[in-house]
């Protein structure tokens, strides 16, 4: 790959985004952009703005669907919301979350869930969580020809085990067996891992030290692309605010103000006017 490469449109051939498209990035420093995305709608949005990746993320179980935690969606729920994403998709490359609990028990557990997200939902890869543990699932989804995108750091799927969302891999132990558990990743044919909010030293130097690309959310500027949840950067969820996020717009204020005009005009009866009735 050339490094005259500036852009991802400058890849020759580029019509959308794969895997291959996100180890050609890697390589000629151009930086990886992913965003979240559960139904059709936004997804359409996103793709046309020129986002590199859509996640349909168990995040959807906390913006979606209300939940405390991740760990309520089911691999149905997830599979139908993957579904309307890969609907509204022409270039970007949609992963999909496995769920908690559709892959933890066996790697035939694990690749039965992958084969259902590909398969029913038309995705291009899958997302799990863990290291060494869940290197043998791995390793025999992409057996079956199935990509599938690490993740590491904060997995939020363990957040009863961790007992806070606070960064993780600070003390030496962890941050060693997430250095071990990266270059596993990497090992068992992963085609690149998400770091989530570890020190941006230690992101840096993982993604110095593995080929596969590294997406970080709270993991500092040095990865090789970056994640967010839609929500989030949209100003959508206004509640969670960890220093991570970056508000582009403000839409939570956007859409109140846009509806309470709308209430203020069904009320005055200047909705709908002649020019709006048929």
């Amino acid at each position: 790959m050339s490094t005259r490469i500036k852009s991802v449109d400058d890849i020759p051939g580029l019509r959308r985004i794969t895997t291959q498209t996100l180890q050609e990035m890697k390589v000629s420093g151009i930086k990886i952009a992913m965003l979240t995305a559960y139904d059709f709608t936004s997804a359409r949005l996103l793709d046309a703005a020129g986002i590199d990746v859509l996640l349909v993320g168990d995040s959807a179980s906390n913006v979606m669907a209300g939940h405390e935690t991740t760990l309520p969606i089911t691999l149905d729920q997830m599979i139908y919301h993957a579904s309307s994403v890969v609907r509204g998709v022409s270039r970007a490359l949609v992963v999909v979350d496995l769920p908690f609990g559709s892959y933890q028990g066996n790697p035939k557990e694990a690749l039965a869930s992958a084969i259902r997200v590909m398969k029913e939902a038309g995705a291009h890869a899958i997302k799990l969580e863990g290291g060494a543990a869940v290197v043998p699932s791995v390793e025999r989804i992409i057996e079956a020809g199935i990509p599938v995108l690490g993740h590491l750091g904060l997995t939020p799927q363990s957040i009863y085990r961790f007992g806070t969302y606070q960064v993780r891999a600070r003390e030496e132990e962890e941050a060693d067996q997430l250095r071990l558990d990266a270059r596993l990743l990497e090992r068992a044919g992963c085609f690149g891992i998400v770091l989530e909010k570890i020190p941006a030293a230690l992101a840096k130097e993982v993604s110095e030290s593995v080929e596969i690309p590294t997406l970080g959310i709270g993991a500092g500027p040095h990865c090789d692309g970056q994640v967010l949840v839609t929500h989030d950067m949209l100003g959508l969820n206004t509640d969670f605010s960890p220093r991570f996020v970056r508000r582009y717009a403000n839409l939570d204020t956007t859409i109140q103000e846009a509806v309470q005009a709308y209430v203020g005009d069904v009320r005055g009866r200047r909705f709908p006017n002649p020019e709006e009735s048929y």
